[in-house]
């Protein structure tokens, strides 16, 4: 009987730990499904097997195929993910820093179009929704879309989050990842990487409206954006730039100093509407955004051009000295020019040095530019034959002596021909100014020996004239002292005339004195 009670205590203690023991385990078991999922976690949900599988070429699983799933585990406790069928990875949350962006390799997702090299934009809450991602038949590969700064629970299964701190693993540099900056004084000049090509006719894709200066791409490529170099240009300031899609080079703003101003040939803008006048038909001038020569110029100071598609020609407004000589100013238009070589009516070449002052005006400089395309042009291809061939025109009708002698009147002639002849190209000629005149050496050393010979011949002259002065001096002195002899023997002669008739009237007047009174005179 002892027995038999010890073997029913036995047999219930079995039980109840058996019973405790397929407890525990149920627990656990149940314990298994249950996933912890952190703040700052994402957990990537892999399921080992399921009763349908992937499509080829498919990698995430929409409809619980066996393979990566597209939800991923947001922050908390999740139950029923049971280890025999279920692993999860948990991951870490992306952050973009400030002052960064984040790019984008889709893993899974229909095939981009061969005309384009990015993927488009599909609403899937920037990344963070995997399904509706592949759901809105986003696109696998390089992403067009970007991550500004933040923090993201990303489904790094499907998708591959780029930045600076992965830049080298992907065969780019950290600097790439930075906002793009364009500084004060400095403009970005844009060139894109993907949309339909540039057509045939332009150099420069037009500007497009509507796309936040390139930091929405998507908007820019659904609005008809072209490939390669833009119109528009990225002004001061920081922007979220994709640099799969958009390089920007960084250009200094366009400077007219002060006393010039600016003349802006177009090559991109609207078409060309010439808006010069019927009078005006040596060129064509074009309103601001034209493509063409704007009618309005650029006053002195800094303006944002895009340089690569815009050519800016400065032309001063104060007179400009050209020198055809051997001499160049500090602009130097003329320092191609030389000393003009001319014949004078005798047959004699000889050089001459000449400064021509011009005048452009600010509303005439676009004039003048349409008509040359530069101010370099203006010089070498309008006054350089102009001024240089009246002067050799005109020295045939002089010969060199005449050109020498009458040079101010042959300086007041050149100045009205020239002034007449330039101001057709809406050019202001001040005064022209005759320098140098180098004759040839042997006409000088004949001109110089005539010279020295009629010198010697007036100084013969007038030493001629001297020695005949002299000699009549000398026969005037002579002559003098004679007549001062004649005068000295004149008036000893008066003198004796006068002493004789004294002693006269003397040997009278002693006579009278002594004769006896009464005695008349015998």
């Amino acid at each position: 009987m002892t027995t038999n009670i010890v073997f029913a205590i036995g047999g219930n203690w079995f039980g109840v730990a058996w019973y405790w023991y397929v407890l525990a385990l149920a627990g656990l078991v149940l314990l298994s499904s249950f996933v912890l999922i952190r703040e700052r976690q994402a957990g990537i949900v892999v399921k080992r097997f399921s009763r349908t599988s992937l499509q080829p070429g498919r990698l995430i699983a929409l409809a619980g195929e066996a393979g990566l799933q597209a939800d991923t585990l947001p922050p908390g406790l999740h139950f029923g993910y049971w280890p025999w069928q279920y692993r999860v990875i948990k991951v870490r949350v992306t952050v973009v820093p400030q002052g960064e962006i984040a790019l984008v390799l889709a893993a899974d997702g229909a095939a981009i179009p061969s005309e384009r090299i990015l993927g488009r934009v599909v609403d899937c809450d920037n990344f963070h929704d995997a399904r509706k991602f592949l759901i809105n038949v986003g696109e696998k590969g390089r992403q067009i879309g970007i991550l500004t700064a933040g923090t993201y629970r990303i489904n790094t299964a499907l998708f591959t989050v780029i930045t600076s701190a992965t830049a080298h693993e992907h065969g780019m540099m950290p600097e790439q990842l930075l906002l793009q900056r364009v500084e004060p004084d400095m403009v970005g000049i844009v060139t894109t990487l993907d949309g339909q090509p540039i057509e045939t006719s332009e150099i420069a894709g037009p500007v497009i409206p509507a796309h936040d200066n390139f930091q929405n791409a998507q908007a820019f490529l659904t609005r008809g954006g072209r490939r390669g170099l833009q119109e528009q240009i990225l002004l001061s300031g920081t922007w979220n730039l994709n640099p799969w899609f958009a390089q920007v080079e960084l250009v200094p703003m366009v400077q007219i100093p002060i006393g010039y101003i600016g003349v802006v040939i177009s090559f991109v803008g609207k078409a060309h509407v010439d808006v010069s006048g019927v009078e005006f038909k040596h060129g064509d001038l074009v309103n601001v955004g034209h493509k063409g020569v704007w009618v309005t110029p650029l006053y002195p100071g800094k303006h944002p051009l895009n340089t690569r598609v815009m050519k800016v020609e400065l032309v001063p407004t104060t007179n400009i000295v050209l020198n055809w000589a051997n001499r160049t100013e500090a602009h130097h238009f003329d320092e191609k020019l030389s000393s003009i070589t001319v014949r004078s009516k005798d047959g004699f070449a000889f050089n001459l040095d000449v400064s021509q002052i011009i005048h452009v005006g600010a509303l005439d400089a676009p004039k003048a530019i349409s008509r040359v395309g530069s101010m370099q042009n203006l010089v070498d291809h309008v006054l350089q034959p102009i001024v240089g061939n009246y002067f050799r025109n005109s020295a045939q009708d002089y010969t060199v002596l005449d050109f020498l002698s009458a040079r101010s009147q042959r300086q007041v002639e050149a100045a009205e021909h020239i002034r007449a002849a330039i101001g057709a190209y809406d050019v202001q000629a001040i005064d022209t100014l005759i320098g140098d005149i180098n004759p040839p050496a042997e006409l000088m050393t004949t001109q110089t020996d005539r010279k020295i010979a009629e010198e010697q011949r007036k100084t013969y002259e007038t030493q001629r004239a001297a020695q005949e002065q002299r000699q009549q001096l000398v026969r005037q002195t002579s002559l003098a002292d004679i007549q001062q002899q004649v005068v000295g023997a004149e008036q000893g002669v008066n003198i004796a005339e006068l002493q004789a008739s004294a002693s006269v009237k003397h040997a009278t007047g002693e006579a009278e004195a002594t004769r006896p009174p009464g005695t008349g005179r015998g």
